[in-house]
């Protein structure tokens, strides 16, 4: 099967936030609270999707109400954050949904997403992603996490099946993100 072939097959993105959605960066303010910088054309490209009818869930094991707020506000619904077990809450999301594996790509960078990512159809990966999650992935972006792996995924498979530009020109595109 070719690159384009297996995101025919996808109608499930599934992300993790830091490193993937982030920089993987934080900055740490004096008063304990932390900072990080989401891509605005990684926002645009889950808004497109989830307007495109695909499904868009994040699981993350961070805990920060501003990113749940920031995707909240994109329209994303299934927002599992503070996750310990991102199996138990990948399985959750499933039987939730009554979605099959092969049809779920999920998007991680490091250790704590490795055993999730075995379990879905097709595992991705930003290109800064730690060594055994790039050996487990069919699918490795160009980008780094946080600087465009998200819309890299996302435009591939909507580009695949016609949906990344506007089909009908009366058809109004996402602006605010």
């Amino acid at each position: 099967m070719n690159e384009l072939e297996r995101f025919a097959e996808i109608t499930t993105f599934i992300f993790d936030v830091d490193g993937v959605l982030t920089n993987s960066q934080l900055i740490v303010l004096e008063d304990g609270n932390l900072l990080r910088q989401m891509n605005v054309r990684d926002g645009y490209a889950i808004k497109r999707a989830l307007e495109m009818g695909y499904q868009v869930c994040i699981i993350t094991g961070g805990k920060s109400q501003g990113v749940v707020s920031r995707l909240q506000g994109l329209g994303v619904v299934d927002v599992y954050y503070g996750v310990a077990d991102k199996v138990e809450a990948y399985r959750e999301y499933m039987d939730l949904y009554e979605l099959e594996d092969e049809h779920v790509l999920f998007m991680g960078d490091d250790l704590p997403d490795y055993e999730v990512m075995r379990l879905v159809g097709f595992p991705a990966c930003p290109r800064d992603a730690c060594p055994e999650i790039l050996s487990i992935s069919k699918y490795v972006s160009n980008c780094d996490g946080g600087a465009g792996a998200v819309r890299d995924v996302i435009e591939r498979t909507l580009r695949l099946h016609g949906k990344w530009l506007p089909s009908d020109p009366t058809e109004v595109l996402p602006t605010s993100v």
